[in-house]
């Protein structure tokens, strides 16, 4: 790995360099996610010379890692582009594989953190009582390129710094709204899973949903009469409760999941019109169709959900 920071942080001492180091490699830190969030905009990121750079650092306490993201990531997960979001991904998915939690058994088991780091950046916490520096050194890079080397059109590494760093930032808080994506990809890590990947999502949808228990119990899009609505609101009821807001999308095919009969069929033509509707946004991929829910139309989703409130310029096929 090469770059300013890497060729200071190797100077220095890596993980041992003394507290005299903390302005360079701070002022190089700064530099490195400024230029990986920066390049998280193109059409691709990172290069062989200099890769997108991830941080990490053990306290003695948590594992942190600083990444190239705005630091609301916690609070408005949809302010962060698709490549973006899987470089957080892979990285809470190192995170998890360095600690080795175990498997949730509640929502509140999760334990991933957030705020606001170097920079205005992002930055992660994660419990991690008596991680030695020096271990992290040695197997934080590996954990992460294991997870981040199958993000397409993208070069990135991670480096391990002193605490020191990265320590002294502001509170970390819990992602708002139970289905935050970094929960989500906590979760999906900690039950085998991939966060980066979205197949290895895909296939643990069903024990995350299970584990996250959905969203809005309030609402009852079950008992609405109107069976094209009542399954307009079970499919955007899922998507919401999976966190699927853009970082995290679903094969178009798999909307149909859960419904029997001919139930299948009006699923598929509800998902259409949810398209149609500018409710759920499409993502091309290789041989598939894959959907998200429309940032940009949150308080119509969340209403169509809750109430049945069916917004302008959806036409959902009645029979």
């Amino acid at each position: 790995m090469t770059g300013p920071l890497a060729e200071a942080l190797d100077a220095a001492g890596g993980v041992a360099a003394p507290p005299s180091a903390k302005a360079r490699l701070r002022d190089l830190l700064e530099d490195a996610l400024r230029y990986g969030c920066a390049e998280l905009e193109g059409k691709r990121s990172g290069t062989r010379e200099r890769p997108v750079a991830v941080a990490l650092a053990a306290d003695g306490e948590r594992l942190l890692a600083a990444v190239p993201v705005p630091g609301g990531l916690h609070a408005d997960a949809e302010a962060v582009g698709e490549r973006a979001w899987l470089l957080v991904a892979a990285t809470v998915g190192a995170l998890v594989d360095l600690t080795d939690p175990g498997m949730p058994a509640t929502p509140d088991d999760l334990t991933v953190t957030a705020g606001e780091g170097v920079g205005g950046m992002a930055l992660l916490g994660y419990p991690a009582p008596g991680l030695e520096p020096s271990v992290l050194e040695d197997l934080g890079p590996l954990a992460f390129e294991d997870h981040a080397g199958g993000i397409d059109r993208l070069r990135a590494c991670a480096l391990g710094l002193p605490a020191f760093v990265l320590g002294d930032a502001g509170e970390l808080r819990a992602p708002i709204g139970e289905a935050h994506p970094l929960r989500i990809a906590e979760a999906v890590a900690r039950l085998g899973g991939r966060p980066a990947d979205p197949a290895s999502v895909e296939e643990h949808d069903e024990a995350v949903l299970g584990l996250l228990g959905g969203r809005g119990e309030a609402a009852r899009p079950h008992e609405d009469p109107d069976p094209a609505r009542r399954v307009a609101r079970r499919i955007l009821q899922r998507l919401d409760g999976m966190g699927k807001w853009g970082g995290y999308h679903t094969d178009f095919a798999h909307l149909a999941r859960g419904f029997a009969g001919n139930e299948r069929q009006l699923a598929s033509d509800v998902g259409e019109a949810l398209l149609g509707a500018g409710l759920l946004a499409e993502k091309p991929s290789v041989g598939q169709r894959h959907v998200f829910l429309n940032p940009r139309r949150a308080g119509d989703i969340r209403r169509l959900i809750e109430t049945g409130e069916e917004p302008s310029g959806l036409s959902l096929a009645r029979k």
